[in-house]
């Protein structure tokens, strides 16, 4: 017994200097592109672009989904945007390289606060929020509880309302006291880097995930054991928070564009967005045939009409639907 013993605490030690060395290669791979500001007992990571002499647009503020990290939107959108708007790219607490504050942060209403104070740090009065997957439901809660910062909504995929079923396994596990911090140290690393491949391109699916996305995005970040753990409360959490939240969505009054396919497989669009629109007045819902979970990527255009709908120019959004709608009808299935 003394031996077994032994052996198990030999063999989670090895597993937490596995985890602790991936992190830190990982970390020295994908080091930090932005600057950490206090945001009020902690720092927060971001890029903001400034607006310049060009810009004809409202200023932007992104928020990725779960498993991400700032560079996931500012790929997208940096390059589609690029002198036509002020914007501003945040990793959410405790998410890339932001530090994760205090319990506040479990939830979305408390990282919609701080990246609140982060706008205010950044010189940002107002903006346009676009909010990716998870990011919906924070976006979603900034208009709530920031209505005066809020120029206007776009949510991308949204997960903002109760949903059937539950979550993935090791969400439930790593969330959990103690238990949750030992598997967050020892196993999810392998495990994750094993699944890096496969799980954005399921993400992406029906449609191609880009070559160079995961060397841009930099996916491995959620594997550091904190970083780890922080996501899975946020996922573990959310369930909870929109079923409490969710009919305060009325009160909304930014004007909201959802961006949602038929095909995503990762969020019950038909339960978020369709049930959003119908909960924030005056909403107008984007449904696109054969698009996944990525509108991001894979229909940036259509996301860079309804900003510019949304800043006051003449969209025919129809029109650039229609013509998404056919180039993905014809795209391949993957791109390697």
């Amino acid at each position: 017994m003394v031996l077994a013993a032994l052996l198990i605490v030999a063999l989670i030690l090895a597993g937490i200097a596995y985890s602790l060395h991936s992190a830190r290669g990982i970390s020295a791979r994908f080091p930090n592109m932005g600057e950490l500001i206090d945001v009020g007992g902690f720092r927060m990571n971001s890029i903001h672009l400034p607006a310049t002499a060009e810009a004809d647009l409202a200023p932007l503020v992104f928020i990725h989904g779960a498993s991400g990290n700032l560079l996931d939107q500012m790929h997208a959108f940096a390059p589609a945007f690029e002198g036509r708007a002020e914007m501003l790219f945040v990793d959410r607490p405790g998410h890339g390289y932001s530090e994760r504050g205090g319990r506040a942060n479990d939830r979305p209403d408390g990282q919609a606060d701080a990246i609140a104070k982060l706008m205010e740090k950044r010189g940002m009065a107002q903006a346009i929020i676009v909010g990716h997957s998870f990011g919906g439901a924070i976006a979603a809660s900034f208009a709530l509880h920031h209505p005066e910062k809020t120029t206007g909504l776009i949510l991308l995929a949204p997960a903002t309302h109760p949903w059937p079923g539950g979550i993935d396994w090791y969400y439930r596990l790593t969330a959990l006291p103690y238990v949750g911090w030992l598997f967050a140290h020892t196993l999810a690393v392998p495990i994750g880097l094993r699944r890096i491949d496969s799980g954005t391109r399921s993400v992406f699916s029906p449609n191609p995930r880009p070559a160079d996305y995961i060397d841009k995005t930099a996916p491995h970040l959620v594997l550091r054991p904190l970083a780890f753990r922080n996501n899975a409360v946020d996922v573990a959490n959310l369930h909870a928070y929109v079923t409490e939240v969710a009919p305060q969505y009325a009160e909304i009054t930014a004007p909201t564009i959802i961006i949602s396919g038929d095909s995503d497989d990762i969020v019950l669009a038909d339960i978020h967005s369709r049930s959003l629109a119908r909960d924030i007045a005056g909403s107008e819902l984007l449904w696109i045939g054969n698009l996944g979970h990525k509108p991001d990527y894979v229909v940036t255009d259509v996301v860079v009409a309804a900003v510019e709908k949304l800043s006051g120019r003449p969209i025919d959004l129809d029109k650039i639907i229609r013509r998404a709608e056919a180039r993905l009808i014809v795209q391949p299935k993957d791109v390697r």
